[in-house]
């Protein structure tokens, strides 16, 4: 009876622990000065057309990249969408990891530099590619207009939220 209880505190205490160092906020890095003074076009946030724009890149990109742990290379056919779609069943993107725009406290931190900056160079150690080879600057912009109505119930909204990190690389 004592070696159950036990391994039920134990257990509980991994889920506690663990549920703790998720909910804990990762520290962003900083931007690198390449993309310190990358700021949206002006008017962009919300603009109508600039978003449907950006959603027609979001789910058509075509991108290639190499899965290393597999040794091939994987082909992206449905834009942003291939990762970053919700799975209805999970209510998570489809890619365990991607980040869920729909999470407008974590989305709310990223400057606009800083969202320009992981779009267009990738994340690293994920499975985020760059995308600046394959996107114009035009249309990575468009495509983050697009990916915040997200965290706004999907309706246009400006990006001028106090949580708004910026930190640049010294």
């Amino acid at each position: 009876m004592k070696k159950r209880v036990g391994a039920v505190l134990l257990l509980l205490l991994f889920v506690w622990v663990g549920q703790a160092s998720a909910e804990k906020e990762e520290e962003l890095k900083p931007v690198p000065k390449a993309y310190a003074d990358k700021h949206m076009p002006k008017g962009w946030w919300t603009d109508a057309a600039i978003i449907k724009e950006g959603q027609r890149l979001f789910e058509t990109a075509k991108h290639e990249i190499e899965d290393k742990r597999a040794k091939k290379m994987v082909k992206i056919e449905k834009g942003c969408l291939t990762c970053h779609a919700i799975d209805k069943a999970k209510d998570r993107p489809v890619t365990r990891g991607a980040q869920d725009f729909r999470a407008e406290k974590a989305m709310n931190r990223f400057s606009d530099a800083y969202w320009f900056w992981r779009v267009s160079e990738g994340v690293p150690k994920t499975k985020m590619p760059a995308w600046k080879e394959k996107l114009t600057e035009e249309e990575r912009w468009k495509v983050i207009a697009y990916e915040h109505t997200w965290s706004h119930g999907s309706k246009p909204a400006d990006h001028t939220h106090k949580e708004i990190v910026v930190s640049v690389e010294p």
